[in-house]
Parts: structure tokens; C-alpha cells; sequence
């Protein structure tokens, strides 16, 4: 018997909405492997990250030929941690400017990416509990993930839009809350949007806010009080470690953030299915698949 269904437990998810949701989300959490798939979000954004961030080294070769102190300045910057590329950025070094170097950058990223976003389809099917005859085919499901990349773009894009447009108007203290409200609103939206787009069940936008201003709170949290923590432990971990320690506690933090978006889409999995009822004993977590929703079991 799973400890979900033990008459204790069961006493009091009957007395407590709250309860009941809680062991609903553990409980699925645990029947849709969702620490596994978690792992493949983070390999996958892990393959992704470094042919970005090789793209984006050479782009800023380019744009900045002709501009030797704030080639200076990037270098010393947080960018010179970074594992792999940052061991080519010593002190007094230049960023240089490869064609080749954009072109595999930005293929072996977009490759990387669209098995993320296939793989976070799979993972919020598993969630949703959709059948396997019943999800996306493959070609699909890379539409879907163009679709995804594209959303993650466009919130970057605002995101770095609304910094530039808070830090022109000149309000420090005004500027930071208005940078974090806006970060906060930004999150919850593209998550929401993935949460709505990326799964073959039939979903409303009311059964997804919960699990995506969940993430998005902690998404922001992990941006403005994380950062200096991952920062100090690159710090840290660089002196006796060197480049391992730094690759390692990078993979943690793309696993924390693809944790916490599986935890939001079973928080939603979970408020949607029936409640635990006071005059019944069933506790089932199923939910009815996709073709019991559309009326074609018969």
C-alpha cells in the first residue's frame, strides 16, 4: 500500500484541502518519475548553454572589434567563470570574432534545445498522465519546440528591454522594484505559456496559474538572492577544484530551475484532479486521459 492511501493519511487529506493537494503533488511527483525527468531537462539545457554562450562570445567579438576597454571589462566580469569559455578569457585577453564558431554555436544550440523542449513535452505529458497513443508525434512536438524557443527569446528580449528602459529613467530604488515586479510578471508568463502550449492535454489558462506563479516566484527568487550564491561558489569551488566543481555547481542550477517547472506542472496536475471526498474512500490520482475527455472511448 502506497503511503498516499494509509488510513491516517487518509483521515487527513478528507479534513484538509491543503493536505490533500500537498500529498496529490508528492504522490505524482513520485508515479511520473519527475526527478528523472528533471535531469534530462538539465543535461539537455547543459548542452544547450555552452554552444549560447560560444555563439554569443563570438557575436560579441564582432560588435566589439573596435572597442578594447569593454572587451577589458567583460572579461573580468562573471563571464570569466563560466566553465570552458571562461578559461579563454584570462585578464588582458581579447574576444575575437569566428564565423564558424557562430555557425556550430548556433546550430549545436538550436539541436540542444529543441530535445529540451521535447523533452519537457514528454514530461508534462507524464504529469497530465496522457496516454501515450494520445501525445504529439514527433514532428509536432519540434513544432511546439520552435514555438517554445521562440517564447523563451521574446522574454529574454522584454527582460533585458524593461532593464534598459528602468536604468534610462534614472530611479536606482524605484528602477530595482520595478525591474524585479517586471522580471516576476515576465516569468509567470512564459511559464504559463509553456505550461498551456507544451502538452497534449486539453488545458485552460485557469488550471495553470497556480503551478506558474509558483515558478515564477521562485524563478525570480533564484535570479536576484541565487546568483550571488552561485556566484561565491564558483568562487569557492574554482580555487580547489578548478573547472569540475564549476561545471558541477552549474548542472545543479539548471537542475533547481528544471525542478521547480516540473513542480509547478504538478502543482497544477494535482489541484485539478477530484479531491479526496469526505464520503468516499477512493484516493485515486488518476486523471481521465485525453481520449476520455473527447468522448472517443465509446
Amino acid at each position: 500500500m502506497a503511503w498516499t492511501t494509509h488510513p491516517k493519511v487518509m483521515r487527513v487529506r478528507r479534513r484538509s484541502v491543503v493536505f490533500d493537494v500537498v500529498v496529490e503533488l508528492l504522490d505524482g511527483f513520485r508515479r511520473h518519475l519527475t526527478g528523472r525527468n528533471a535531469a534530462v531537462l538539465a543535461y539537455y539545457g547543459f548542452l544547450t548553454l555552452f554552444p549560447l554562450l560560444m555563439a554569443a562570445t563570438t557575436i560579441l567579438g564582432f560588435v566589439l572589434e573596435g572597442n578594447p576597454d569593454l572587451q577589458a571589462r567583460i572579461v573580468d566580469s562573471a563571464l570569466s567563470r563560466i566553465p570552458v569559455v571562461g578559461a579563454d578569457l584570462e585578464p588582458g585577453s581579447t574576444i575575437s570574432g569566428s564565423w564558424w564558431a557562430l555557425f556550430v554555436g548556433l546550430g549545436v544550440a538550436l539541436w540542444g534545445s529543441l530535445k529540451a523542449f521535447v523533452a519537457l513535452q514528454s514530461a508534462l505529458d507524464d504529469i497530465w498522465d496522457v496516454p501515450i497513443d494520445d501525445r504529439a508525434n514527433g514532428a509536432i512536438q519540434r513544432a511546439k519546440a520552435l514555438v517554445g524557443i521562440a517564447v523563451i527569446g521574446i522574454g529574454q528580449i522584454g527582460a533585458v528591454a524593461l532593464a534598459a528602459v528602468v536604468s534610462e529613467a534614472g530611479l536606482p530604488r524605484l528602477g530595482q522594484m520595478l525591474i524585479t515586479f517586471g522580471g516576476l510578471v515576465l516569468n509567470v508568463i512564459v511559464v504559463g505559456t509553456m505550461y498551456r502550449y507544451l502538452t497534449s492535454r486539453s488545458v485552460t489558462w485557469a488550471m495553470l496559474w497556480p503551478g506558474a506563479v509558483f515558478s515564477g516566484v521562485m524563478y525570480t527568487v533564484l535570479q536576484f538572492a541565487g546568483t550571488r550564491l552561485v556566484t561565491n561558489t564558483l568562487d569557492d569551488a574554482a580555487n580547489v577544484y578548478g573547472t569540475f566543481a564549476a561545471t558541477l555547481a552549474l548542472l545543479s542550477w539548471l537542475s533547481l530551475h528544471a525542478l521547480i517547472s516540473l513542480i509547478g506542472a504538478e502543482l497544477n496536475a494535482a489541484l485539478a484532479r477530484p479531491r479526496t471526498s469526505t464520503e468516499g474512500p477512493d484516493p485515486s490520482p488518476s486523471v481521465p486521459s485525453v481520449a476520455s475527455a473527447d468522448g472517443r472511448d465509446g
